[in-house]
């Protein structure tokens, strides 16, 4: 399961000036999605895309089930750990209310689980609390053929021995889920689901059911695959496993309608918005990337919030950029490849592509170096020592054949900013031909003689 409120109508309200999906670019969506699919066999895929902090694309794309016709994009795929942010904001909802604290130890709630009386609410929703993880197998195990209740879950593995003292470690756990979302019910004297159903799937308009319902005629049906051979139906867990950790199923429009209060800042105070997308530090300072119940990364100069989520049959990918109020959500009835986080991958450079970084003079200069090579006359004095015997006659040789039996490229692009690494510049190109990729790694000296200490050419995916 490794694999986040004003009303509805301004929550979804979008800027005058909003980007909608170009024919172009939907034409782009459907290729990559229907090539992802063939590839891997998946039978189908759900797209959800916010732009400008409006949903500006839905599509659903092959086969539902065996007997449910094609993919619908209002139905829900079962989004399993990705129902872990909301686990995350129904404490934070009733911390707001003043009936609990993240601070508080469990063992004011739950005291018969190892560790009550040292293991915070915040550390059972970092992954920190040392439980160990009932369900870290990406299938199926034995027990699950039979349904269990929290407490099962709770007699058996959250009266364990710790796997190491609260806040030393971060390790996922699906256990403390399970005790977070028994502390939601003893607090608010209802099911974790009904809690969620009042407090943030009604107010914002979405359609939410238990994944342990979203069984049978009218639901996607989840499949798996054995290495390489044929796609079967995959039977679900018994009743009862998911819970707090993942239980929920949703479609991706509906998702994203969560995806845009966390961009506005509505539903729950901006300052809970924040505590959720605040990473955890380790007792020895180190940063976890994990917050309560999201993943923080920052990529290409951009923040994201983002999750995963697996359920026997299904995976999906929930990725957000709050900053520019855009999101990418996929997801799939397959449970054997990674179509899901491909999909989102290729369909957020198309969306939101890297800004190329203003530095045109080096630009220039490395595509100069790159025509040299394709034409076989490589000027030796713009290299250091260590470059010009990298190119031995044998690798100018090839270089040039390679290169220029491929004519002229249509574009010579730099990927991301420049970065410093062992005493240079290192700079990365995409060169692109009607029929293929190619990347440039360049290393450079700073400051004045900026000679290449590194100018490699090779195949991209």
């Amino acid at each position: 399961m490794i694999r986040s409120l004003a009303a509805l109508m301004l929550m979804i309200a979008a800027p005058a000036a909003a980007q909608e999906i170009s024919p172009d670019e939907a034409r782009q969506i459907d290729s990559i999605v229907t090539t992802s699919l063939k590839r891997t066999g998946v039978p189908s895929a759900s797209v959800a895309i916010v732009r400008d902090g409006r949903l500006v694309f839905a599509r659903a794309y092959g086969k539902q089930s065996e007997s449910g016709g094609p993919a619908r994009t209002d139905a829900p795929y079962q989004i399993a750990s990705v129902s872990k942010q909301f686990t995350g904001a129904a404490l934070l909802l009733l911390e707001d209310e003043g009936k609990l604290s993240l601070n508080d130890k469990v063992g004011k709630y739950l005291p018969d689980i190892s560790g009550a009386d040292t293991i915070t609410l915040r550390q059972l929703l970092d992954h920190t609390s040392g439980l160990q993880d009932y369900w870290p197998q990406d299938y199926s195990f034995a027990a699950m053929d039979k349904p269990t209740t929290p407490q099962g879950i709770i007699d058996r593995w959250a009266k364990k021995p710790l796997d190491f003292a609260p806040g030393t470690q971060w390790q996922y756990s699906n256990t403390a889920y399970v005790v977070a979302g028994q502390v939601v019910e003893k607090v608010a004297g209802m099911p974790l689901l009904a809690f969620l159903q009042a407090r943030v799937f009604a107010p914002l308009g979405m359609k939410v059911v238990s994944l342990d319902d979203a069984v049978g005629p009218g639901f996607p049906q989840g499949y798996q695959r054995f290495a390489l051979g044929p796609v079967r139906v995959e039977k679900p867990a018994a009743r009862g496993w998911l819970y707090a950790a993942g239980e929920l199923a949703m479609s991706p429009s509906d998702l994203a309608k969560w995806d845009i209060a966390r961009m506005n800042r509505s539903l729950m105070p901006a300052d809970d918005w924040a505590a959720q997308e605040t990473p955890t530090r380790l007792a020895d300072g180190s940063n976890t990337n994990y917050g309560l119940g999201v993943t923080i990364q920052t990529v290409d100069g951009r923040r994201i919030v983002e999750h995963s989520g697996e359920a026997p049959g299904f995976l999906t990918e929930n990725i957000v950029f709050p900053d520019q109020k855009a999101a990418i959500i996929v997801a799939v009835n397959g449970d054997f490849s990674n179509a899901f986080t491909s999909i989102a991958g290729q369909i957020t450079k198309l969306v939101l592509p890297v800004k190329a970084p203003a530095d045109g003079t080096a630009t220039a200069e490395a595509r100069a170096i790159f025509d040299q090579l394709r034409a076989g006359t490589l000027d030796r004095a713009l290299l250091t020592e260590n470059a010009n015997y990298y190119f031995t006659d044998v690798a100018l040789g090839d270089y040039r054949q390679s290169l220029s039996a491929l004519g002229e490229p249509k574009s010579f692009e730099p990927v991301r900013n420049p970065r410093a690494r062992g005493g240079f510049i290192n700079r990365n190109y995409r060169v692109t031909y009607a029929d293929r990729v190619l990347n440039v790694i360049t290393y450079r000296e700073p400051g004045g003689a900026r000679r290449f200490e590194q100018f490699l050419v090779m195949p991209a995916e």
